[in-house]
């Protein structure tokens, strides 16, 4: 099958974690790609993405800016999807409202005024989250959390959960206009994302797992109980939902659910030469299960919490940003 025959996408925030990886997956599948960043000619935040496999050939990065209106429309027109995957993770340092909060609902609003106006728009795809779906004051053991669940705003902004809130909202936001413009959309929702990091500059995420590795327990501290999921399957579930018509509206994409001990239990155990702690403090966080029998309807099978370790490690070993010696 030639490139052709696949089609034209667009991915958004292009240079990103996630983004990176979907590129990566789309153009061994055979698209043609239109990926969009603030600043293309930015060679530091773009040189990863043209040594991918099929780059040269089928990969076009244009500008794109969250908060720019109309700035998506060359990119996205005559594209057959969008993926739509920026969205602003830093930490507020003085307004979150206008930090994280603006960025992600116009961002996403500005995206979907562009695929509004593209006739060859056949699907958009929004990646979500599934802090939307379980940050709630009661849960029932009983019941695993699935897509009818939608986190409570009101706890998020209590407890200053801004990039929770933002994805919140933005999702709601895209789910209101698209039903408005007749837009078919579908969402993705990933728990915490773990794997090989494409681009020179370690996410938060990214971030976190290599502190964890080196014995720095603070950002992996608050996590509590937490869904996990590799950074393919999320690429993978993005492109399977695109392809698949019968699919429709949001899909948890998460592998296994655990506990920060028990995390800690298994990774001391399978990475012995690393500064992993044994024990994190109990928070005292509710038990819950992610529900991800919607997506695993469409015939998909997660990596396990091993798999995903241990293709981050190997990454992290060979980016040099980890060794067997390193000390706390």
């Amino acid at each position: 099958m030639d490139g052709e025959s696949k089609g034209i996408v667009c991915v958004t925030g292009a240079s990103g974690f996630l983004a990176s990886w979907l590129i990566k997956r789309l153009l061994l599948a055979g698209y043609h790609v239109v990926g969009t960043i603030r600043d293309p000619g930015n060679e530091k935040k773009t040189e990863h993405l043209w040594k991918l496999e099929g780059a040269k050939e089928r990969l076009q990065l244009m500008k794109g800016d969250l908060m720019e209106e109309g700035s998506f429309d060359e990119a996205i027109m005559g594209c057959h999807g969008v993926f739509h995957t920026a969205s602003p993770v830093l930490m507020p340092s003085h307004d979150p409202k206008v930090e994280i909060l603006e960025p992600a609902i116009k961002g996403t609003l500005n995206v979907l005024h562009s695929c509004k106006k593209n006739p060859l728009m056949r699907r958009v795809v929004l990646t979500s989250s599934s802090s939307t779906v379980r940050v709630r004051e009661h849960f029932n053991p009983n019941h695993s959390i699935d897509e009818s669940y939608w986190s409570s705003e009101e706890l998020c902004e209590r407890l200053q959960l801004w990039y929770c809130l933002s994805k919140v909202l933005a999702e709601k936001t895209a789910w209101k206009f698209c039903k408005e413009n007749g837009i078919d959309l579908v969402t993705v929702l990933p728990s915490f994302v773990i794997g090989p990091s494409l681009p020179p500059d370690l996410c938060s995420t990214a971030s976190d797992v290599l502190g964890l590795f080196k014995g720095q327990v603070d950002k992996f501290q608050w996590h509590g109980r937490m869904g996990y999921v590799h950074i393919d399957d999320v690429a993978l579930c993005h492109i399977l939902v695109f392809e698949t018509k019968a699919a429709t509206g949001r899909y948890l994409c998460s592998s296994s659910v655990v506990d920060n001990n028990e995390l800690a239990s298994i990774l001391s155990a399978r990475y012995p030469s690393f500064h992993i702690p044994n024990r994190f403090v109990e928070l005292g966080r509710p038990y819950y299960e992610l529900d991800t029998s919607k997506v695993r309807g469409l015939g998909f099978n997660f990596k396990t919490i091993e798999e995903m370790f241990d293709d981050c490690v190997a990454s992290l070993l060979e980016q040099g940003r980890l060794s067997t010696n390193t000390t706390a």
